[in-house]
C-alpha cells in the first residue's frame, strides 16, 4: 500500500518563493544539469507524459494552467502537493489544482507521471506543453484573467 508521510507545512506563497529560489539556484549549477528522459502517450482524449527521475535528482517543474493527475508510479520521492510537503512512494496519485509548481527529491530511481485532458486530440507534445503550462506565477495570473473574461464574455443579461 503506498504510503504518504507529511515532511513540512507552509502556505502556497512561501513554498512558490522556495521553490523558485530552489530553482533559480539549480539553473546556476550548470555542471549537475540532468538530462530528463520524457515518454509521451496519447489515447483519445488524454494526453500523458512520463518523466523518468534518477535516485538523487532535485527537479522543479513549470506552473500548469489545469487540474488534472499525477501518479507515481514507480519509485520515492519528496514532493511539494497542495497539502504541503510530503514523501511518497509508488504507487500514488496525487491531484494538481491550476497554478502548482511542484518541486521533488526522488529517493529512489521514480516514475512520474502527468495526466492531462487533450480534447483536442493535439498530437504535438510542444504544442501541447504551450496549452497546458507557464513559466512564471506572473503568466499565470494573466492566463487566469484571460479566461475569466473568455468566459464571461459570452453572458449577457438583459432587463425586462
Amino acid at each position: 500500500m503506498p504510503a504518504i508521510i507529511e515532511v513540512e507545512q507552509r502556505s502556497p506563497e512561501e513554498m512558490r518563493a522556495g521553490i523558485l529560489k530552489l530553482e533559480a539556484a539549480m539553473k546556476a549549477m550548470l555542471d549537475s544539469q540532468v538530462d530528463l528522459k520524457v515518454e509521451h502517450h496519447f489515447a483519445p482524449g488524454i494526453y500523458m507524459r512520463a518523466l523518468l527521475i534518477p535516485k538523487g535528482t532535485c527537479l522543479t517543474g513549470k506552473i500548469h494552467k489545469t487540474e488534472h493527475l499525477n501518479i507515481l508510479s514507480q519509485g520515492e520521492m519528496t514532493v511539494w502537493t497542495e497539502g504541503g510537503m510530503k514523501r511518497i512512494q509508488a504507487s500514488t496519485v496525487v491531484k494538481s489544482l491550476p497554478g502548482i509548481k511542484r518541486a521533488g527529491f526522488a529517493h529512489e530511481d521514480s516514475v512520474w507521471i502527468t495526466v492531462h485532458a487533450n480534447p483536442t486530440e493535439e498530437p504535438d507534445a510542444e504544442k501541447l506543453e504551450e496549452m497546458l503550462v507557464v513559466d512564471t506565477f506572473e503568466e499565470f495570473l494573466f492566463h487566469m484573467e484571460s479566461k475569466q473574461l473568455t468566459e464571461g464574455a459570452g453572458i449577457c443579461h438583459s432587463s425586462p
